[in-house]
């Protein structure tokens, strides 16, 4: 027996109740060599029975304490206030969670000497050239976008071992979190409702579960640095949509095109969008699933 056998990583989940918090929580719960915390301001944890604890990703002195009793190798921190719109009206709530939570994250991190995986998003760029590489200049056109970015700078000046995964339109399956995007266009046109797409948003929509297999292999090389992580195929939401109705075969009469304008959302999207992921091919043997076998895995565990 070697000596691997016996050192089991230890690792926090923080957002462990979101949907990729959850589809983590799912994959490291059946490793052996893994001994695990699950993180989230929720009082209970959607999967029973667990090792969890409650915690205000905002509450400076709530979470150091967590993390210093619990001494993990790495952090991933999967927690966020992720609603574009209402980033625009709750700045504030935002940036705590966004921002500050990570330098809170990251002052722990330091003394430890853990290593924190941090979840970012095309929104750091202002989609008039995309798809990007990891050496684009960002240039957020809103406050979510801002945050994003910042957090990422708090990682790049804080002195610790980290890995920002940059993703766009994740999707996937998540049991209990609201509904991604599929299963919102799914039981939308199947319940006869008509739904409105842009078709002016490019991007490469990221499947939940390569996202998952991406963070782990992060983990398990060890590497730090930005890789972006995102989907096989660049296509527009409208594209994407219609490439759902037809796997699922529904109704693409409900499903009606519109410019993002029309939309009058309080906050701007970057457009052009999208995320090269060649680094990570090369440096993770990152291999996204196509759109076709996601919906295959989607279809077959949820039972759509």
């Amino acid at each position: 027996m070697i000596l691997k056998d016996f050192i089991k990583r230890r690792i926090i989940i923080t957002g462990a109740n979101g949907m990729l918090g959850q589809r983590l929580f799912e994959f490291y719960s059946t490793l052996k060599d893994v001994e695990l915390l699950a993180s989230s301001i929720e009082s209970d944890f959607v999967f029973k029975n667990q090792n969890y604890i409650q915690a205000d990703i905002t509450n400076r002195n709530e979470l150091k304490k967590i993390i210093y009793d619990f001494c993990p190798d790495f952090i991933i921190n999967a927690a966020a206030y992720t609603n574009v719109d209402k980033s625009e009206s709750e700045r504030e709530t935002a940036w705590k969670i966004n921002v500050k939570g990570v330098e809170y994250i990251t002052e722990t991190a330091r003394v430890l000497d853990s290593h924190i995986i941090h979840i970012s998003s095309d929104y750091i760029f202002d989609g008039k050239n995309g798809p990007y590489t990891e050496n684009d200049t960002p240039n957020p056109l809103g406050y979510y976008g801002r945050t994003k970015l910042a957090s990422e700078n708090v990682l790049k000046i804080s002195g610790t071992k980290n890995t920002i995964l940059r993703t766009n339109v994740l999707y996937g399956t998540a049991k209990h979190s609201r509904s991604d995007f599929v299963k919102w266009v799914v039981e939308s046109v199947r319940a006869g409702k008509e739904i409105r797409i842009v078709d002016d948003q490019i991007n490469n929509p990221t499947f939940i579960d390569d996202l998952v297999q991406a963070i782990n292999k992060v983990i398990e090389l060890r590497k730090e640095g930005i890789y972006n992580i995102g989907g096989s195929e660049v296509l527009s939401r409208y594209d994407f949509t219609m490439i759902i109705a037809e796997f699922f075969n529904l109704d693409k009469h409900l499903i009606k095109k519109i410019q993002t304008e029309a939309l009058n959302q309080p906050a701007r999207r970057p457009l052009k969008s999208g995320l090269i992921t060649i680094k990570a091919q090369s440096e993770l043997g990152y291999k996204p699933h196509s759109i076709i076998q996601s919906l295959e895995l989607m279809k077959r565990e949820l039972g759509l």
